[in-house]
């Protein structure tokens, strides 16, 4: 399954993005509002600059304390993405995913974000993915 399908499954809740200069207390608040684990810094919401996540805020407050909130996410993002476009195939992704022990890539058209993709996405395509050929062999088996 290619990265498109899945983007296309998942609607259009787009990607949520702040601008370089916001708190980091601001994108916690933001996070938690909107029970998501991540958002990507873009100066226009299309360009992908930095991601920040739950984990690097978490790790931030871990080694700081909570003066780290006041700091902004340009501080604290992780500036070297990686990422993948939509014609990537989806055993890639969760690949470099779990190999890079995260769980939020952005998508990447001509220096685009056109979509952000999350290891729960792609494991659950793989999941109906699965289903499908389960089924289709069970068809297969019993002769229909």
């Amino acid at each position: 399954m290619q990265v498109h399908s899945i983007l296309k499954s998942k609607g259009s809740d787009g990607v949520v993005t702040v601008k370089p200069g916001t708190l980091i207390s601001d994108a916690a608040k933001i996070l938690a509002e909107k029970r998501i684990g991540t958002v990507v810094i873009s100066a226009t919401g299309t360009d992908a600059l930095g991601i920040l996540s739950e984990r690097d805020i978490v790790r931030q407050l871990a080694a700081h304390g909570a003066g780290c909130l006041i700091e902004t996410v340009d501080t604290f993002m992780t500036k070297k993405l990686v990422t993948c476009t939509r014609s990537d195939q989806a055993d890639d992704v969760l690949s470099k995913m779990t190999e890079g022990r995260f769980r939020h890539m952005p998508v990447i058209e001509d220096g685009e974000m056109v979509g952000l993709i999350t290891i729960g996405d792609v494991v659950k395509a793989r999941l109906s993915e699965l289903a499908m050929e389960k089924s289709a062999l069970e068809g297969m088996i019993m002769g229909h």
